[in-house]
This record gives C-alpha cells, structure tokens and sequence, in this order.
C-alpha cells in the first residue's frame, strides 16, 4: 500500500512525471535555494530526495525575494529526448495586494540529474506553468492569467499559447481556454491528452481548507472545456475529520501498466481544520476512468466520491526500497547533505566551508534572520510533528552582535532561535530570541552565562502542538531552557498574511558587526519520534 502523504512535509505542487521505469515529482520550494525539490521512485510507494535542478544564480537569483516568494509550482515534462522543467520566479506578492510580479522560465536536460542549462524567460502573465507536448510535436505553454484591475477577480482563467522550441519563445496568438467553476480561483494548469480528449487539470478553491483539483475535457486543445460531472477530481473540503486535508493542486500520470495516478497537494493540522506546521505536503491517489472521465479508485459514487485517502492501493511494480537516510550529518564529506537548503542564495565559499576546518561546518556569520538577502543559515525540512533536531557548536563571539546557534524556522517573521553570544558583564552566554510575526521578544528572564564552555550542544524537540530547546555543554547532559512555544506560530495559517512554505530546523550565524566572526558546528542530528 502507498502511505500517505509520501512526500512529507514542505513538499507542495507536486508535478509527477514517469520516463520509463523512473517515476519523479517535483515540487515548490519558494525562497529556499537551490530551487525546486525533485523526489525519484521506482514503485510509487518509496521515495527518496534526488536532486535540485536550479543550482545557479543564473537560473535563479531570489536576493530581496519576499517570504513565500521565489519558486512557485514547478512542472516537470520529458519529450523523449530532454527533461523540460518550467517555474515562476515570484518577486511581488501579497495577501490583498493587486500586484504579483510572476516571471517563468524554462531549463531543460538530457539526465534528471543535470546538468541544466540556463533558463530560456518565458512570459510574466501568471504563475502555476506548464508544458504540453503534444503528440504532433508541437509544444503548448499554460499558465493561469493573474489580473490586477479593480473589481474583477485577480484568478482571470487559464491562458494557452504555442511555445517555440527553435525560437525559444511563444508564438502565435494567446488563448483563453479556461474560466474555472464555481469553486474559484483557478490555478496550477496541466494538460493531458487520452483517446482523442484534451484534459485540462487545475487547482481551484485556494491552497487552505476550501483548496481541490478540478477536470475539464475538449476535442479541441482551444476548448471549450466541459467540466467533470461531479467535480472537483480531489478535495477534502467539508470533511474535517480525514487525516489528508488541502487536498488539491495536483497532476496525473500513467503507470507502465496502464494504471493511473493523481499525485496532489495535502496538509496535516495538528488540529481539526488547525495549523499545519509541517507546510503543505504531497499525496497519491489511484485513478480510475469510466465513461471517460478520472475518478479516484473506489469512489466513483456514494456522498463523497472525492476525498483523499490515507492509504492506497499500490501498483502492480517490483518493491524498491531506498537505503534508510542517516540520522546524523558528521559535515565530513565534500559536500552537504542533498537535505540542506539555505535561503536564497547559494551556499558558496563567501560563507561556508566544509574544508576550513575538516569535520565541521564552518559558517561565516552575515546578516539577521530578518534579512532577506545575504543571511549565514543552513536548515532542513521538518517532517514529522514529533521530532528532535539536534548539534553541537564551537563559536566565541566578541560582541552582542555576533551570534551562532539553532532555530526552528519558518521565514523571517517567524522563528524562534537558540543562541551562543556575550554580553558586556555576563560573558558568553545563552539566550533565545524569538519573532513571531514581526514581534520581538526575548522569552529568558535573563541570559544564561556559559563561562569558558568551547562546545555548547543545542536541540529543539518538537511534540505536536508545541516545541522546545535544550542546552548542554557536555554530551548527553541536557538541561531545558526556556517555556514551551505553539508550533502553529511556525504555519501558514498564523503567519502575516497568507504564507505557504513549512518549518525548517537551522544552523545559523550571525555578525551584525560585519567582520563575518564564524562559527563550526560538529554534527547534527534529525530523529523523528511516534
């Protein structure tokens, strides 16, 4: 059986593609670099992170992108020869603001794991693009029309236009082909084509609670479009008791054997219809077709022949499992860990070393984390509701403006952070700090000095509705410091307007000061607990 979600936490959009035995989906990463997370199965049931495609700042450059910006709904396309990867770069958004600056672009390769080439700009219309090539040759370029005027519906329809592979550019006139149904907001286009019927598969109903996949078909690829007589495809709208909520936002794909899948957006609140700390995650369901149109398997009638399940029937394939990943990072190989992210920006030489110091991770301490352009972190995604994340660091600041240590991290209005620093009387010392929405606070009632401490160990340790940290400047000797905070102050739905990203546990540094004081960290740890 497919356990669901199978992409676990911060892992939305999925856009799933099989080229032969190999089965990929790429999905959203936002402002964390590189960008775009693509995951590989063999068997639908396991599946392991592979690769980054977007690696340079030639292909994507997000310095000063606000939160919840950057890549928007990647899509993932092969044509028999190249692998097509189309994305948004967003560089304006806001909840309630009538403007998004959405520009998309194409890279392509011939292996999925690279390398890609430089990206061909595409349009800036919308965002959620897509590629359909269709089974002439010709090439076909979706995405959803964004409208800024006042009193009409910023969500204008789906837009369809012919893309040039020799002129690398659209061409040809643009089309309207899809105005959405009555659940709104129509978004996340991708197109199919299956005895003699053009699919049109879009995301309506927003990315929360309300959010669902909906189907249309036509001859014609121009349309028009006749929606599935009991839309939506997915959804878990009005059932809070189902353990996969959010459903939507998805795309299709065929097994060797014939069988089909919906791959689809989903989030699991800690609460009934609550925060989902863990962001938005990814779900399969199986698919069958009668009298020509997708149904999920199993529930072609009855009151809610549209809700995710949590398992799945898998498909008929040989298992194959992946080795398990490591439970602790020893920063001893030549690069990190294909789980590190950092935001933004690459992790180049300016500010992280893994040589400087063999063994360790070295960060050179930049700017705050309220600094959307050149901050020292390094985090991986949380993806479980109970878990620990743990690491040990050497660092001996001179002034209160240089810090090191460990956050849990949503974006740059919200985290809380552990951190090593010295104040003028005290020394080096303990502290936390934390931003929760834009409010400062330091939740000690005073510092924690650590004398001449060379090595602090650090943890937090998330347990459902709420997380924790820990120090220690020996091994295994943990002392708790500092209350309990609500895990749902790093979630979407509790965040400053609308956000879509997920929490992160991070290795940071900073050095307000400017002379880049550095910071090595001797391990870290990631162990998910129930």
């Amino acid at each position: 059986m497919i356990q669901n979600p199978v992409l676990r936490g911060f892992n939305p959009d999925p856009s799933i593609l099989r080229v032969g035995d190999d089965y990929y989906i790429a999905t959203s990463t936002f402002e964390w670099f590189p960008g775009v997370q693509i995951h590989h199965s063999r068997d639908l049931v396991n599946w392991r992170l592979l690769t980054h495609p977007l690696t340079r700042t030639s292909q994507l450059d997000m310095l000063g992108n606000p939160d919840s910006g950057g890549v928007w709904a990647p899509a993932l396309s092969h044509d028999g020869e190249q692998f097509h990867l189309i994305y948004t770069d967003v560089k304006t958004w806001a909840t309630g603001h009538r403007f998004k600056d959405t520009h998309n672009y194409l890279v392509t390769a011939s292996d999925i794991e690279g390398p890609w080439s430089d990206p061909i700009y595409i349009n800036s219309s919308g965002f959620d693009p897509s590629l359909f090539h269709d089974e002439d040759g010709r090439k076909w370029f979706v995405n959803m029309l964004h409208e800024h005027r006042k009193g009409r519906s910023s969500f204008a329809g789906i837009v369809l236009q012919e893309y040039s592979p020799e002129e690398k550019k659209l061409i040809g006139p643009v089309t309207n082909i899809f105005q959405g149904t009555d659940i709104g907001l129509v978004e996340g286009p991708h197109l199919y084509k299956k005895d003699g019927y053009y699919y049109l598969l879009t995301a309506e109903g927003g990315t929360m609670y309300e959010h669902a996949s909906s189907i249309a078909r036509s001859k014609r690829l121009e349309g028009p479009y006749e929606v599935h007589p009991h839309n939506p495809l997915v959804t878990s709208n009005g059932q809070p008791e189902l353990y996969i909520q959010k459903a939507g936002h998805g795309s299709l794909v065929e097994t060797q054997n014939g069988d089909w899948y919906l791959a689809h957006l989903c989030g699991r609140p800690l609460t009934e219809l609550g925060a989902c700390n863990l962001g938005r995650e990814t779900a399969l369901q199986k698919v069958s077709w009668h009298d020509g149109w997708p149904w999920l398997e199993g529930q072609g009638g009855g009151e809610h022949p549209n809700n995710p399940k949590r398992e799945v029937p898998a498909p008929d394939l040989p298992a194959h499992p992946f080795d398990a990943e490591p439970e602790t990072d020893d920063f001893d190989g030549d690069t990190l860990s294909v789980h590190w992210q950092s935001l933004r920006a690459p992790m180049d030489e300016s500010w992280l070393s893994l040589t400087d110091r063999p063994g360790f991770l070295r960060l050179y301490g930049r700017e705050s984390l309220a600094s959307r352009f050149k901050q020292s972190l390094v985090g991986r995604r949380l993806q479980a509701h109970h878990a620990l994340g743990e690491t040990c660091v050497e660092f001996e600041p001179d002034t209160p403006q240089q810090m090191a240590g460990l956050a849990a991290f949503y974006q740059t209005d919200n985290w809380v952070y552990l951190r090593v620093s010295r104040d003028e009387e005290l020394g080096k010392t303990l502290a936390l700090l934390s931003y929760d929405n834009r409010e400062y606070d330091e939740p000690l009632d005073k510092e924690v000095p650590i004398g001449d401490a060379e090595r602090v160990f650090m943890r937090v340790l998330f347990a459902g509705e709420t997380f924790h940290f820990e120090y220690g400047v020996k091994p295994d000797d943990w002392t708790r410091i500092g209350p309990d905070f609500e895990a749902s102050m790093l979630a979407d739905e509790t965040t400053r307007g609308l956000s879509f990203t997920g929490t992160f546990i991070a290795l940071c540094v900073q050095d307000l000061s400017g002379l880049k004081k550095h910071a090595d960290f001797a391990y870290f740890r990631y162990v998910e607990e129930g």
